[in-house]
């Protein structure tokens, strides 16, 4: 129980962790990329207008992917097993998201809410499948 429990708490820090570092990457190879963040930041916080770049709400959604299998597998690594921990962490990212949606939604297009939210669950599940095959 506790490696699940440790297991979940790692995979969810790592999350944030792999999530900001590649904002942080992303933005300082591709500077529209941090213009665009600081004004949905700006907008969140301040109110005001916020025009959505698509490409880059799609570089979201592939960095959301990628970062929720990485967490997903070290989940199940330190937790021993690939079933609970995941879809714990899963759900907690979900839970997350939805909040962040909620704060967000008339800054962003739906499909973007939608696929979003839709893929952390799944993609964690996937992450946590790949301990297994080593």
């Amino acid at each position: 129980m506790l490696r699940m429990l440790l297991g979940v708490i790692v995979g969810f820090f790592a999350w944030l962790i792999v999530w900001v570092g590649g904002e942080k990457i992303l933005s300082v190879i591709w500077p529209a990329f941090g213009v665009h963040q600081t004004a949905f930041q700006a907008a969140l916080t301040e109110g005001g207008e916020f025009t959505a770049d698509s490409t880059i709400l799609l570089i979201h959604i592939i960095l959301s992917s990628i970062v929720s299998a990485i967490a997903g597998y070290l989940a199940a690594l330190i937790a021993g097993e690939n079933k609970r921990a995941p879809l714990i962490l899963g759900s907690l990212l979900l839970v997350m998201a939805l909040l962040k949606a909620a704060m967000s939604w008339p800054l962003v297009p739906v499909w973007y809410h939608l696929l979003f939210t839709g893929i952390l669950l799944p993609m964690t599940i996937i992450g946590s499948k790949l301990r297994s095959t080593n």
